[in-house]
């Protein structure tokens, strides 16, 4: 159970903790699937069924329950619709780690964030395959939660999180499963680097958050709704993300349609 004397999430973070998960159950109903169809976007990227899927129910949902916040989620994007957007507005990507899914190794999520002036303020990101779900608030701090397929999740039994300090005899560098490349490995030898650890999806993040890895670095094309979730969470647990030259990584970005530049996410400094 979440201790007293710590903060505990917000009901607008429990609503959205609750909206991933229930995205999550209809992403394992295609998963449970012997065959799952992709089909490639214009940028080359796959899609399924159960991209789409998840993310109706997510837009359903959030515009239910926050009718004034625009939404900016990838499926829609990539069909031509943006929404205008304000100081606030959400980011959504309902199967983020589609290349996981469909190779089956579970290290795909649900992502979805708050995003105020720039700064993910509250976000969540949900593994359904590996029953994990993390929520992060600024507000509040940074949470996971053991969960079980097809059985909705007790929510105070939510943990708290925190990343740590870089351990002096070397970092737990974390690299993406499907993407890591020579730039990454050249920039991650100018670091005392004890162990690499690869993972898919927002999942990366998350292990910093956590104190399961100390850095990230990330030398290859994201966008927004990629981040969004990990860095809020990342950001609640008292670790950071900026670009590689320490410059603060922000949300927004309309004239980059929504693309990131190379980003470095780290523990506590």
């Amino acid at each position: 159970m979440i201790r007293s004397e710590q903060h505990v999430p917000s009901r607008r973070a429990l609503s959205l903790s609750d909206i991933a998960w229930s995205a999550g159950e209809i992403l394992l109903a295609h998963y449970a699937l012997n065959e799952v169809e992709a089909r490639r976007k214009d940028d080359n990227s796959p899609v399924t069924d159960a991209d789409e899927e998840a993310e109706i129910f997510i837009l359903t949902q959030l515009r239910h329950l926050f009718p004034d916040i625009p939404i900016v989620a990838e499926e829609e994007v990539s069909g031509g619709h943006t929404s205008e957007i304000g100081e606030s507005f959400f980011l959504v990507d309902p199967l983020d780690g589609t290349k996981e899914f469909l190779s089956r190794n579970g290290e795909f999520t649900v992502n979805i964030a708050e995003i105020v002036n720039g700064t993910p303020v509250c976000g969540v990101v949900f593994a359904p395959a590996r029953g994990r779900l993390f929520v992060g608030e600024i507000s509040s701090g940074a949470f996971d939660l053991l969960t079980e397929a097809g059985i909705v999740p007790d929510f105070g039994g939510l943990r708290h999180i925190a990343a740590r300090q870089p351990p002096p005899d070397g970092l737990v560098a974390v690299a993406s499963r499907s993407h890591r490349d020579a730039r990454t490995d050249e920039y991650l030898a100018h670091y005392k680097v004890k162990e690499f650890v690869s993972a898919g999806s927002s999942l990366k993040f998350c292990l910093v958050a956590a104190g399961e890895a100390d850095i990230y670095p990330r030398l290859g094309r994201t966008m927004e709704w990629d981040t969004a979730a990990g860095h809020a969470v990342l950001a609640a647990a008292g670790g950071s993300v900026t670009k590689l030259d320490g410059r603060p990584f922000v949300y927004g970005k309309i004239e980059e349609k929504f693309a990131n530049p190379f980003f470095v996410a780290r523990g506590r400094s």
